[in-house]
């Protein structure tokens, strides 16, 4: 039972190995390559990034959890 364990481990780190390897030696998905048509616009400031990604998503966690909470409240 325990040549089949190492071998499994053996196996696993191999595969992971070469899936990092594969990673690694792949180009940087073209990133300054533009293409035709290609319109990124402006970017975000901090304060917009910090609000779309940070402040949105905990607000929007207080409403859902507010409206399931509701009908609870109302029994009381």
């Amino acid at each position: 039972m325990g040549n089949v364990d190492k071998r499994n481990a053996l196996r696993a780190g191999a595969v992971s190995a070469a899936a990092t390897l594969m990673m690694l030696m792949s180009s940087p998905a073209m990133a300054l390559v533009r293409d035709d048509g290609d319109d990124p616009g402006t970017g975000l400031s901090v304060a917009q990034t910090l609000g779309l990604f940070v402040v949105l998503p905990i607000v929007s966690f207080f409403v859902i959890a507010g409206l399931v909470m509701l009908p609870t409240l109302k029994k009381k």
